[in-house]
């Protein structure tokens, strides 16, 4: 099986992702696409002999053009307009759709078989947007959300305790955005309850605060939104696809009747292996979680209703 692995978009997510994968020693080859060849060109010299002190045996190198990643295992998107401040996700819908039909669009032409990971946001919208381009079966176009939202959850949860790093385990399931849907019940510390360790008001303020998370690091940063921790979540992904572990994860897919939901791509748990989203997993949900899961989908659907109506509307 190949575990060679692009990144379409060299930037701060993009290159992350690359070097966490490099330092692993994942895949034994990375291609960086980027608009910017001589920037790409830099990232991955620059990574490469950082892979060779820690003898790490991939390679990472810089596409001349989309012929480059071929044969690709794995291609992460991470291409699109950033989000700026006082922007909100649905400002980005048509800027970022247009980027990612382009991108796309060659993907298809050159590495038809490749699993394609989107975190070009509006993330469950652009999932949506690629699955239309591409034509590519659900399994294969997964969007990266819910790894990233849970562990925002997970250190907000350290934070109220004051302890337990690395052995909390928080869930978030929903659209990636203000509708997102943690799920205390779900969560825990060292097996532990969260409910048995934080008061009612303390989880409200830590769900509260994850809903936010993504905003409130773009108000720090004022030029740029995180990178870090969403390169970091995407790396796990393609970790879990090239090692076929069957891990279980939150990640954005196309529902087909699951929670209730058909045509509507939304962040549910799933197994990824090396076929991608292998098996979409079905929690049960009390009547409050239904209900915020409705209406995340329902704020996924309005921006899917409006890439119908406005943006593919007249194409093939």
């Amino acid at each position: 099986m190949s575990n060679k692995v692009s990144i379409i978009g060299a930037g701060n997510v993009g290159s992350i992702v690359a070097y966490s994968l490099a330092m692993q020693g994942l895949a034994h080859e990375i291609v960086l696409v980027d608009r910017d060849k001589d920037r790409a060109k830099g990232k991955a010299l620059d990574m490469s002999h950082a892979a060779s002190a820690v003898r790490s045996h991939s390679i990472v190198r810089a596409a001349e053009s989309y012929e480059d990643i071929k044969d690709s295992k794995v291609i992460v998107i991470t291409a699109g307009f950033p989000r700026k401040p006082g922007m909100s996700r649905e400002d980005l819908l048509f800027k970022n759709a247009e980027i990612i039909e382009e991108v796309v669009s060659k993907v298809k032409e050159v590495a038809s078989n490749a699993i394609l990971i989107m975190v070009s946001n509006p993330l469950d919208a652009m999932t949506y947007t690629a699955l239309k381009v591409s034509g590519f079966p659900r399994e294969r176009v997964i969007g990266m959300a819910g790894i990233l939202d849970s562990a925002r959850m997970a250190y907000f949860i350290y934070e109220k305790l004051g302890y337990g790093a690395g052995q909390i385990r928080a869930s978030v399931i929903g659209g990636h955005g203000d509708f997102m849907v943690p799920l205390p019940r779900y969560s825990t510390v060292a097996g532990v309850p969260l409910s048995d360790l934080l008061s009612q008001k303390e989880i409200e303020e830590v769900v509260e605060r994850t809903r936010h998370a993504g905003a409130e690091i773009v108000s720090y940063l004022k030029t740029g939104s995180a990178y870090f921790a969403p390169g970091k979540s995407t790396a796990i992904m393609v970790e879990a696809i090239l090692k076929d572990s069957k891990q279980i994860f939150p990640c954005a897919v196309l529902l087909k009747g699951e929670y209730g939901v058909d045509g509507v791509v939304n962040g549910v748990p799933v197994m990824l292996g090396k076929d991608g989203a292998e098996k979409v997993i079905e929690v049960t949900l009390d009547p409050c979680e239904k209900e915020q899961f409705r209406k995340s989908t329902q704020a996924v659907k309005e921006m899917i209703d409006l890439l119908e109506k406005e943006f593919f509307k007249g194409r093939k």
